[in-house]
């Protein structure tokens, strides 16, 4: 087994933002970068790359990235963020980084002549994780740097030396003695070397003086010894192929020309000259760019320590290598050519991008059809002093087979079942396919282009997407549009799903430009005698060793399988290549869709229908049927064969030893891996899956082909391979599925993101990904905390999936089902699912099902799921000791369910972590009906009750509170009930339960709401309690209390206009309710009781919403009783006041508007409502003397009028009863004032309403006599008023009239009771009398009946005489 490249895109490595350091410059006028071109790669792609590593800092990569605008700082050995420098310029191409006293050491020269040295502290393998703020830079300005740097490179010595290669072959020297520290600048010395004297710098222009060529002599490569070193020499390598020994202040002081060709050791020396030579053959030049030809190391063999440089010489033209290495002898300052080593005929057409030495192995990195190839040879130091050199022997490490998305290979994924976007996106969302960043630079060329395109934009080219894999499905294929056909108009879906394809091909086209770009080969580096780093663009990688899997499968496709145990492989192998990709499409598919099943025959049965449904053996000619059989037979054993080829598929021999508890979910910790290191191992296990996967497959086609013997076979060796095909089909479903990282947030406003993006030189992009896709293999391994290499690792995890184990698919191990329960756990819940697919529905299978149901969002079915598993537990459970040990694995450690009740238990409190109160509380009830005798099953009585509730179950829960067997949880959960329902709504449900015993805990916390909640605020609780006093036929002390209650805090919260207008009506209605209420009730106890709140209370707050609760519960307290007539005249009052307002809405523009009685009824009298001024009045005890007033005057009014109908604002006009009256309106007018009189005026008025009315008649028209009714009625109650009024108003004649009957009633009396005992009722007022007679007779014309009354009055007096002489 040989070892072979594996890499990863270090794109997908850190998910957080680097952190960027923007190096400033002392030049002034410094023009800025100028933009990338459109077409360039992308600028995240490095084109420069070197290798750092130490045991202090590990494996640290630098990057120049950004056209060479930005140095990037990335740890491949631990998980620090990348460190980024932004450069004021363009670097010349070769910066270079140092350790030196915990401090890395960043040197580069600028295209513009400024050498920077960047100081980076690190501590530790924290790198420089805390350091942002303490990096430093120091820039000198180079005095010889030429105008036109673009023939000029760098080669950074150490810390202390810069060489720099200057046009013409000259050789620029910085060297500096310290670093300093502080704010001075550093010193650096300049040596500006010549190739020899001065006359030959100037004759190497003149190609007729020195060379056949021009600039023959411009360096194309320069060498230094590693640093740290005492060796301070320099190398050079000219196009002339001509390498000079450079030495500090002496110049060029050795030179030798090398072999244009590969040639024998001897005329290679004869070639070389100490002095310099020059070859009288010319040859063509070597390429004017900068190239890494040159490596400088020393080693010890057996003469002693040595000094070589190795220098290739790239053979462009030839047919049989790529070149070839000149190994020179330096060691004493001289140049001697001790070996020329061959490249391998594989490297034809390759070139050589960079290569090291690494002991004694010469490792080479090749660009081959832009992929990265590496040769590596053994180099025989102590042969090559003998003069023995012997032909190199090549070993070649490339990546493993990997078919690349072409429009073919995607024709033949379209062969199996699924839609054409959804084999897409798996296509180029496979791991390891392409990068983040390849599918962004692709999407985002996509929408640049369709953008262009003629017409409106799509509305998803402008949209936001949060994940990379919804922006590429959503974009792609937007500009297809479905067309109908011109003549018939029916939709043309053929060249709708022809444009489709064609689309989606276009962008995998871009993605695989994009990729090619980033897997450019670069440098190679080393992490010891044995590890070799492949850097790439965008991906760095590693030489891993293959596995047995990787080997056969490497072997079976170049048709190299010699081995003869494993002929079975090497023959299944052929018989895929000859059944052609379409029937192994449709046979993998169906292979796929058995292990999804569940077998109701056997495997043979199944295996030999299957072979008659694709038809594999009429598929073969007859020839290569019988070339397969006699292979076939020339194998022998067949059943050793497959078992061999069976251990060879699941064969780990890499792992580390599993302990027995490993399978424990609660034992997986972080992985010790770095990022760097764990992808790598993703890698490499998808690699392994991928191979082992392709033989087991290989397998099922061949058991396919023997479908008819396969009767003779054993059946547990064929379910073993349907195992094995099923464990390896799993496992590269996980493999081939991609995840998202999560990316940490920006911080900051938009500014500071603003300045991100300047910092990072991506201003132009303007979505930033929110995850980074990576395998869902990496997050598995970031689990494990094995240690080893990565073929350890990548065993080891595929040994703990246990998907290799199986020996039957009709078992489902332990291992597998906790290897699903790790991706649920993981939060891939459709890998997941589809794994389980494929197991057996075993217990703890289910278990896990159900749970990935649960969070799915599938509850139904995963309550069903679980509500099946409760036969699996408990003493009657029928599990075998395997399933019951998988099923304990997958419980958290705190549940040992040993019970049907505790599983219950269990699944309810796991539905309720998930807020799933149904489910919560069916599993409550199913562990209530299996509970023990004598557990308390309190809590699941509450969890029922409340989760019914919660559920608007109301029913339901107030049959699990009647049944709970807890009498003090009932009563505390029946206020909690009734509450719940009021506040959502259900009062009306509330209203028909009876709560049986417990319907005083109902009232009370009803009462207590009503008491002190806000009667402004929703559910009103107040009439909610008036409804259950109401039902329950208590009026007085209920019903009618609260109602009351209710308006009397609306009463005291009513403060302003607002509020009045807002709660005014309500509180008439609260009135209103407690009348009624009251009003059924007995005649003798209409009347509530009301606490006496003092003036503390009441000062708490605007509103009387706190009643301490002493005033209800004490034994002894102030009370207060309110009568309904105290309630009806509230009522009354509050009505009125509400029609003013109503009646005139300018009195709210007043601070006083609420009237009192007074000012209320006169309000309303002036707005002509008499009739409701008279019941206000009545009510509220007001007097009525100015409403009959002004009512009078309205009938003197009407009865002037002609008006003959009452007008619209005389409410008393337009009564029930007085519109039926018979009449004119005057004539109404004076009935309702007549029956107003008799209805509230009379003797215990003293008749002043009737007084006041007849005065008014008098005082306004004494030309229309008062009508006869009200004078009878003053005449018989009040004579004397009568007389009076008729003196005061000068009526004479009335008034002798008017006296003249009250003398003749006198009279009559008097003759009907003439005893002295009687003598006060037939007084008369004489003085009145007198009053009279003297008005009458001092008019010029006397009454008629003044003589009468005189008459009257003598023959009065004599019968008073007599009497009083009688009773002397």
């Amino acid at each position: 087994m040989e070892a072979f490249l594996v890499a990863t895109h270090l794109s997908s490595l850190a998910a957080a933002a680097p952190t960027t350091v923007t190096i400033r410059t002392a030049r002034q006028r410094l023009p800025l970068p100028p933009t990338p071109e459109r077409n360039a790669m992308n600028n995240e792609h490095a084109i420069f790359t070197s290798v750092l590593d130490s045991e202090a800092t590990g494996t640290v990569l630098l990057r120049l990235i950004h056209g060479g605008l930005i140095v990037e700082l990335l740890s491949l050995s631990t998980d620090v963020h990348p460190l980024r420098l932004v450069f004021p310029s363009f670097l010349l191409n070769s910066p270079a980084v140092f350790l030196e006293d915990s401090e890395l050491h960043v040197l580069a020269v600028t295209d513009f002549g400024s050498l920077y040295r960047v100081v980076v502290p690190v501590r530790g393998r924290d790198l420089w994780r805390h350091e942002g703020d303490n990096i430093w830079p120091k820039e000198y300005m180079i005095k010889s740097f030429p105008d036109d740097a673009r023939s000029c490179f760098v080669q950074a010595q150490g810390t202390y030396s810069v060489a720099l290669a200057m046009p013409n072959g000259s050789l620029l020297r910085l060297d500096v003695d310290s670093l300093e520290y502080d704010n001075h600048e550093e010193e650096w010395t300049e040596t500006l070397c010549h190739q020899g004297s001065l006359l030959s710098s100037f004759t190497s222009l003149l190609p007729s003086l020195h060379s056949s060529h021009p600039n023959s002599a411009d360096i194309i490569s320069l060498g230094t010894h590693s640093w740290p070193s005492d060796i301070t020499s320099i190398w050079t390598l000219s196009r002339d192929r001509t390498l000079r020994l450079w030495k500090h202040k002496q110049g060029c002081c050795a030179t030798t020309t090398l072999p244009y060709a590969s040639q024998s050791l001897e005329s290679s020396r004869a070639s070389s000259s100490t002095g310099g030579g020059n070859s009288g053959r010319s040859h063509p030049l070597l390429d004017e760019a900068r190239q890494n030809l040159l490596k400088v190391f020393s080693t010890t063999t057996t003469s002693g320590a040595r000094l070589y440089v190795l220098a290739f010489i790239p053979s462009i033209s030839s047919v049989t290598s790529g070149g070839f290495f000149c190994l020179v002898d330096v060691t004493d300052d001289q140049l001697h050519i001790v070996a020329v080593i061959q490249c391998h005929r594989r490297t034809v057409h390759c070139h050589l991008q960079d290569f090291i030495v690494v002991g004694h192995t010469l490792v080479t990195l090749w660009e081959t059809q832009g992929r990265s190839t590496v040769e590596k040879t053994n180099l025989d130091f102590d042969a090559y002093d003998r003069r023995d050199v012997q032909p190199a022997i090549w070993k070649t490490a490339s990546y493993a087979q990997e078919p690349e998305l072409t429009p073919s290979y995607m024709e033949e994924r379209l062969l199996s079942p699924g839609s054409l976007t959804e084999k897409f996106l798996e296509a180029v969302f496979q791991p390891g396919v392409f990068s983040t960043l390849s599918l962004r630079t692709a999407i985002d060329q996509y929408i640049e282009a369709s953008l262009t395109l003629p017409g409106d934009a799509p509305p998803q080219l402008s949209a936001t997407y949060s994940t990379l894999c919804e922006n590429v499905a959503a974009v792609v294929g937007c500009t297809v549009v479905l067309h109908r056909d011109s003549q018939s108009g029916a939709l043309q879906y053929g060249n709708y799903w022809t444009a489709l394809k064609r689309d989606w091909e276009g962008f995998v086209a871009r993605c695989r430009e994009v990729e090619r770009s980033a897997r450019w080969p670069l440098a190679l580096g080393s992490r010891g005698p044995h590890d070799v780093i492949v850097i790439e663009r965008e991906r760095a990688g590693s030489l891993v060793i293959e596995d047995m899997a990787i080997y056969l499968q490497r072997l079976i496709e170049s048709d190299h399988l010699t081995d003869a145990s494993f002929d079975i492989l090497a023959v299944s192998g052929a018989l895929r290549q000859k059944l052609g990709p379409e029937l192994m499409s449709s046979l993998e598919g169906r292979a796929i869709d058995l292990i999804h099943q569940e077998f109701g025959f056997s495997l043979v049965d199944i295996l030999q229908d299957q072979a008659n449904k694709l038809e594999v053996l009429e598929t073969l000619d007859e020839g290569s049927a019988s070339w397969f059989d006699g292979r076939l037979q020339s194998i022998g054993d067949l059943d050793k064969a497959t078992r061999a080829a069976i251990d060879a598929i699941g064969s780990l021999d890499y792992v580390v030893k599993r302990e027995d508890d490993e399978a424990d979910l609660s034992t997986l910790l972080p992985s010790t891996q770095s990022d760097w290191a764990r992808g790598l191992t993703a890698r490499y296990t998808a690699i392994s899956v991928e191979a082992r996967y392709q033989l087991s497959l290989s397998l099922i086609t061949l058991l396919l082909y023997l479908s008819r013997e396969l009767g003779q076979w054993d059946v547990s060796l064929i379910a073993e391979v349907f195992a094995v095909f099923k464990g390896t089909a799993m496992l590269r479903y996980v493999c081939q599925q991609p995840a998202e990282r999560p990316v940490k947030e920006l911080e900051g406003s938009f500014d500071d993101d603003v300045v991100s993006r300047m910092r990072n030189m991506d201003v132009s992009h303007n979505r930033i990904p929110s995850s980074v896709p990576t395998s869902l293999v990496y997050l598995l391994l970031a689990q494990s905390s094995t240690i080893g290499d990565i073929p350890v690792i990548g065993h080891t995890f595929l040994d703990n999936s246990g998907l290799l184990q199986s020996v039957s698919p009709s078992y489902a191990t332990q291992f597998e089902v906790v290897f699903c329960e790790r991706l649920r756990l993981l939060k891939f819940y459709d890998v997941a699912r589809e794994l389980l697919s494929c197991l057996p529905r075993t217990s703890s299978a289910i278990f896990v099902l159900a749970q990935v149901w649960l969070q799915i969002g599938r509850f139904d079915e995963a309550a069903q799921l679980f509500e099946k598993l409760a036969g699996s537990f408990g003493p009657d459970h029928a599990l075998s000791p395997d399933d019951i040990e998988a099923l304990t694995s997958l419980l958290p450690a705190a549940h040992s369910i040993q019970s049907q009740f505790a599983y219950y238990l269990f699944v309810s409190e796991l539905f309720k972590t998930h807020l799933l109160t149904r489910y919560e509380v069916q599993f409550a009830q199913l562990a209530i009906s299996t509970a023990p005798p004598g557990t308390d099953t309190s809590s699941l009585w509450a969890t029922v009750t409340k989760g019914f509730a919660d559920l608007a179950l109301y029913e339901e829960s107030y049959a699990a509170l009647m049944a709970m067997p807890y009498e003090k949880q009932k009563r505390e959960f029946a206020g909690q009930l009734a509450l719940r329902m009021c506040e959502e709504n259900a009062v009306a449900k509330l209203m028909t339960f009876d709560f049986a015993g417990i319907s005083e805990e109902v009232e009370s916390i009803l009462s207590f709401k009503a008491r002190n909640v806000d009667p402004r605020l929703q559910p009103s609780y107040s009439k909610i309690l008036y409804t259950w006093y109401i039902q329950r036929g208590e009026y007085r002390n209920a019903a009618a209390l609260v109602m009351y209650q209710r308006a009397i805090k609306l009463q005291e919260i009513i403060t302003n206009v607002q509020l009045f207008l807002s709660f005014g009506e309500e509180q008439l209605d609260s009135y209103s309710i407690a009348i009624n209420a009251l009003i059924l009730v007995d005649e003798h106890s209409q009347w509530v009781i009301l606490p006496v709140v003092g003036e503390s209370a009441r000062k708490r707050g605007t509103s009387s919403k706190y009643i301490p609760e002493s005033k209800f519960t004490s034994s002894k307290y102030e009370t207060q009783v309110i009568h309904l007539a105290d309630i009806q005249r509230q009522h009354t009052l509050l009505s009125a006041q509400i029609a003013i307002i109503k009646r005139t809405p300018e009195l709210l523009n007043s601070s006083e508007f609420l009237l009192p009685p007074s000012v209320l009824v006169l309000r309303l009298v002036h707005l002509n409502l008499f009739s409701q001024a008279l019941t206000v009045a009545t009510a509220l005890n007001v007097d009525m003397t100015e409403l009959f007033t002004n009512l009078t005057a309205q009938c003197i009014r009407l009865s002037k009028s002609s008006q003959t109908s009452p007008p619209m604002d005389s409410d008393w006009l337009l009564t029930d009863s007085s519109i039926t009256w018979s009449g004119s309106t005057a004539d109404r007018a004076w009935r309702f004032l007549r029956q107003s009189l008799e209805r509230h005026d009379g003797a215990e008025t003293d008749h002043r309403y009737t007084k006041a009315c007849l005065e008014t008649i008098i005082s306004l028209d004494r030309s229309s006599p008062p009508p006869p009714w009200l004078l009878q009625i003053i005449q018989n109650h009040h004579p004397e008023y009568l007389i009076r009024l008729s003196l005061r108003y000068e009526n004479i004649e009335d008034a002798v009239s008017y006296m003249l009957d009250l003398v003749k009633k006198s009279d009559q009396r008097f003759t009907r009771e003439p005893s002295p005992e009687n003598a006060s009722s037939t007084w008369l007022p004489y003085t009145l009398v007198d009053q009279v007679i003297v008005a009458a007779s001092s008019l010029p014309k006397p009454p008629l009946l003044l003589s009468q009354l005189r008459n009257e009055i003598a023959n009065r007096m004599k019968r008073v005489q007599k009497l009083s002489h009688a009773s002397a």
